[in-house]
């Protein structure tokens, strides 16, 4: 998952001014991405996420305040992650539906490659309510805007409600728990196009 710290939220992160503060900063977020998505939040501990990260105890507190604080940086960092590995592919398609199509199929595949996102926003619902509330609403209002954008160039039907984006971005999340987590052989791009037929359908595309 890595990333360059520096695009991280600013409201958990505090991004270092130093390029190797950077890396250690990111050293630790891996850490504990690894670490929690394996044993959770509460069998986890600061000692075990800076063994991982290869960092000293005492410079944990540098970056971070508390187990509780990297958490939800975490939670923030793999929001934006996710964002960052998806927004590229929404670009230069014949229509934003189709662009949808292409960008649950990164979606997947970012998925594939880091299940332990799944047990993390699980967790983040207890652990850090509001960076877990705020995956799901940014998530949902990007879909939104995306969508009622294509509805202003008459690429779609209807303005998308934000009912309807949620029920979208529902439909995502769940194909990622079954398709990137639970059956790892299926055919990506198969199941792209069968949600992106429902998707078109629903919009009024036929």
């Amino acid at each position: 998952m890595s990333r360059d710290a520096s695009k991280a939220p600013a409201t958990s992160l505090r991004p270092p001014r130093t390029e190797r503060g950077r890396r250690t900063q990111r050293l630790l977020l891996d850490a504990a991405a690894a670490e929690f998505g394996e044993r959770g939040f509460h069998d986890s501990s600061i000692v075990s996420i800076t063994v991982r990260a290869g960092v000293a105890l005492g410079t944990f507190y540098t970056y971070f305040e508390s187990k509780e604080a990297l958490f939800r940086a975490l939670v923030q960092d793999m929001s934006a992650a996710v964002r960052d590995h998806v927004a590229p592919v929404l670009r230069g398609h014949a229509s934003a539906v189709a662009g949808e199509r292409a960008a649950l199929e990164a979606f997947l595949g970012f998925a594939r490659q880091h299940k332990e996102i799944y047990r993390i926003i699980d967790e983040a619902e207890f652990v850090a309510p509001e960076a877990w509330r705020a995956h799901y609403e940014t998530t949902a209002r990007r879909i939104q805007e995306r969508l009622n954008a294509a509805a202003e160039r008459g690429e779609v039907a209807r303005p998308v409600t934000e009912a309807q984006a949620w029920a979208i971005m529902g439909m995502n999340v769940f194909l990622g728990l079954r398709y990137g987590v639970q059956d790892t052989g299926a055919d990506l791009a198969a199941v792209s196009d069968e949600a992106n037929a429902l998707l078109r359908g629903g919009l009024g595309l036929g």
